[in-house]
């Protein structure tokens, strides 16, 4: 295993931060996985399940059983990390900009496509590769004047040629559940069933270009740049992998994902399997149109209780919580607007006027514009 550190922009003077990844196998040699936790820096789970992914790839390597590339990025978000106000962790945002650190990822798509169209011929293979480096010489031209986007720009120079992208994250309460782009939907499908995930939420440009996407989309929109021109497929497989709640740090759960993680990478073959390959599980959820997602917000502030506990299937109507006013002693409830799954809700129990507390997937697509109010 190789550590890289990538030097970060001094935001001020006397400071400086940098990004570690762990470099496993040999680039070049069968499919490259690139693997990053914690990206919202508050979200802990992902820096515990990979604590334990890097001790089984440090096994892996010594028993030489990796056929492919494996970058791993245990902590994605050094801003984010570093950034405290009374003992509480704000790591969503950037304090500097406001900014989420999972939006705004620069798009080279049309400038790769015009780089590499003269050299793209009928041989897939062949295209995949020249798309590819077109596109990192793309990144690695572009511009980064601030840190937060140098964090940027290195995070895609170390993802934007893999075959596997997996960017863990956690929501606030929740079941294991993922997101990624409707493209991806085939190659994910196995993923979801090794994670167990409850539910797959799926999008074609959600809007905002979230990280996962930014590592996917270019496959897709390359495909339908060059029409029937020359063969594209969707090369990357890139996921959101939400692993359950921020309070669930626990060996136990750590180790059962990097588990599931190296039995889906075993299953693809980026790993030589130890006797029989892992047969897929039956799955435990399905997917569904992250356009079905639907937020429940409260329309008055008080002290919120739940009525209804993650992973719940709920019908259209149906009381998810209440919100109680202390001092008029008024009770609202919160109804789910559609029939199906609750699989994330807020840990806050005193909400605001308009919060959202809630998400109950549905099946069919209701919303439209930007979607990013569902992640």
């Amino acid at each position: 295993m190789q550590v890289k550190q990538h030097l970060l922009p001094s935001p001020a003077p006397g400071t400086r931060r940098e990004l570690v990844s762990l470099h496993y196998g040999q680039a070049g040699q069968g499919e490259k996985v690139y693997i990053q936790a914690s990206l919202h820096a508050d979200e802990l789970p992902g820096m515990l399940t990979a604590w334990h992914l890097r001790r089984q790839f440090d096994a892996l390597e010594a028993a030489g059983r990796l056929r492919g590339e494996i970058v791993l990025v245990p902590m994605a978000n050094p801003i984010g990390l570093s950034q405290w106000w009374l003992q509480s962790h704000l790591g969503r945002f950037e304090g500097l900009s406001g900014e989420n650190f999972n939006r705004h990822y620069p798009e080279y798509i049309e400038a790769a496509a015009r780089a590499a169209e003269p050299r793209l011929g009928q041989d897939e293979r062949q295209n995949v590769a020249v798309l590819r480096a077109a596109l990192r010489t793309e990144v690695q031209a572009a511009p980064a004047d601030t840190e937060l986007k140098a964090l940027r720009k290195t995070l895609m120079l170390l993802a934007c040629d893999a075959d596997v992208v997996l960017d863990l994250h956690c929501d606030a309460q929740a079941m294991m559940h993922l997101y990624t782009e409707t493209p991806c939907w085939s190659q994910c499908e196995p993923l979801a069933a090794f994670l167990g995930a409850g539910v797959t939420l799926l999008a074609t440009d959600s809007g905002d270009n979230p990280f996962d996407e930014a590592c996917s989309q270019s496959w897709w929109k390359w495909k339908r740049h060059f029409g029937d021109r020359f063969p594209i497929p969707q090369a990357t497989l890139s996921v959101t992998v939400e692993l359950r709640g921020q309070q669930d740090v626990h060996h136990d759960l750590a180790s059962q994902d990097a588990q599931a993680i190296v039995d889906f990478l075993t299953w693809r073959g980026v790993i030589a399997p130890d006797g029989a390959v892992p047969a897929v599980p039956a799955p435990v959820g399905d997917a569904r149109p992250l356009a079905g997602s639907m937020p429940i917000a409260s329309p008055v502030a008080g002290v919120l209780t739940f009525l209804r506990e993650v992973g719940e299937t709920v019908k259209a109507g149906d009381v998810i919580a209440h919100v109680i006013d202390p001092i008029t002693a008024s009770v609202t409830e919160l109804k789910s607007p559609v029939d199906g799954l609750l699989f994330a809700r807020d840990t806050l129990r005193l909400v605001t006027t308009g919060a959202r507390i809630a998400k109950v997937a549905g099946r069919e697509a209701t919303r439209t514009g930007k979607l990013l109010g569902a992640r």
